[in-house]
C-alpha cells in the first residue's frame, strides 16, 4: 500500500493542474483536493475588469483556499492526498493583482493563516511557455476565460517562474510540459508517475504485470523472400527503426496497464510484443544473425 502523503500540483493558468491531478488519483489510489474556483462570484467580473475586482476575488479565493486546506490538514493514515494547487499560490496571485493599501490589508490576513496551513510533501511545479497555456485555456473554452488577456498569462508564468527558483520550503519537482500529453500518451503519464514516486521516496510501482505464455524464438532466421547478399546498409536501418518502434508499443502498453490490467490490455500487450519479436527476428535476419 501506497504510503500517506501530501502531494500539490502549481503552475499557471492552462498547465494542466487539475487534469493531473485527476490522472494521477487512481494509481495513487489518492484523495483529491481541488480548487473551488467556480464558487467565486467575483472570477467573471475580475476578468472582465480586474482592476475593480480584483480585491474581492481575492479575499473570496483566499478565505475559500484556507477553509479548503484546514479542512484536510490532517490527512487519513491510509490516504493520500493530491492537490490541484498549494495555498501559498493565493499570495502569488494576490501580488500580481493587488496593491497600495488593499495588498496591505490582504498580507496581514494571509500571514496569520498561513501559519495554520500545513506544507505539502512534495510539490510539482508545471511548466509550459505562454503560447501553449493560451493554446490550453482556449481548448477548455471556459466562459470568463474567452478573452483571455496574453499579457497577463504571461505576467503569471514569469511571476511563478521567479518563486520556484527561490523555492525551498518543501521538495520540489518541476516538469515541461510544452511537449509532455499525459491526457492522449500514456506512457508521458507513466513517465510523470516515475518522477512522483522517485521525488516522493516510495519506490516504484508495484502492480504485477499479467502472465504472458512464452513465445520460443526460431534456432535459425526466418526466411524471408531476400536473394543473397542483397542486404544494404538502408534496410538493416529500416529494420532497426521497425523493431523500435514496435518496443516502444511495448512500452506504452505497460503504461496503460499500471493503473490495472483488463482483458483488452492483455491482449494489447502481447499483440505488441509478439510484433516486436517478428521485428527482430526481421532484424537479426538482415544483418545475418542466427537466434
Amino acid at each position: 500500500m501506497t504510503r500517506p502523503f501530501f502531494l500539490a500540483i502549481e503552475g499557471a493558468i492552462g498547465v494542466g493542474k487539475t487534469t493531473l491531478a485527476r490522472m494521477l488519483q487512481p494509481r495513487f489510489k489518492a484523495a483529491l483536493l481541488l480548487e473551488a474556483f467556480e464558487e467565486n462570484p467575483f472570477l467573471s467580473d475580475f476578468y472582465a475588469d480586474r482592476a475593480r475586482y480584483a480585491f474581492q476575488t481575492q479575499m473570496v479565493f483566499l478565505l475559500s483556499r484556507y477553509r479548503q486546506q484546514l479542512a484536510v490538514s490532517t490527512p487519513q493514515a491510509s490516504s493520500p492526498l493530491i492537490a490541484d494547487y498549494t495555498f501559498a499560490k493565493d499570495n502569488l496571485f494576490a501580488h500580481l493583482n493587488l496593491a497600495g493599501d488593499e495588498l496591505d490589508v490582504y498580507e496581514q490576513l494571509y500571514e496569520v493563516l498561513a501559519d495554520r496551513i500545513p506544507l505539502p510533501d512534495l510539490v510539482i511545479h508545471l511548466r509550459a511557455k505562454t503560447d501553449v497555456l493560451m493554446a490550453r485555456i482556449a481548448t477548455r473554452d471556459r466562459a470568463y476565460e474567452r478573452n483571455m488577456d496574453r499579457a497577463y498569462i504571461e505576467n503569471l508564468r514569469q511571476d511563478y517562474e521567479r518563486y520556484f527558483s527561490t523555492y525551498t520550503q518543501t521538495p520540489l519537482l518541476t516538469i515541461d510540459t510544452d511537449d509532455l500529453n499525459y491526457v492522449q500518451d500514456q506512457s508521458a503519464l507513466a513517465f510523470v508517475e516515475g518522477q512522483v514516486r522517485t521525488a516522493l521516496g516510495i519506490g516504484a510501482y508495484q502492480q504485477p504485470l499479467p502472465q504472458i505464455e512464452s513465445v520460443r524464438l526460431p534456432t535459425r532466421p526466418v526466411a524471408l523472400a531476400k536473394a543473397p547478399d542483397a542486404t544494404s546498409g538502408w534496410d538493416v536501418v529500416e529494420a532497426y527503426l521497425a523493431a523500435n518502434k514496435a518496443m516502444a508499443q511495448v512500452g506504452t502498453a505497460l503504461a496503460d496497464g499500471a493503473a490495472g490490467w483488463t482483458e483488452s490490455k492483455d491482449t494489447a500487450l502481447r499483440t505488441a510484443l509478439r510484433d516486436t519479436i517478428t521485428r527482430l527476428q526481421r532484424l537479426a535476419h538482415e544483418v545475418g544473425a542466427n537466434l
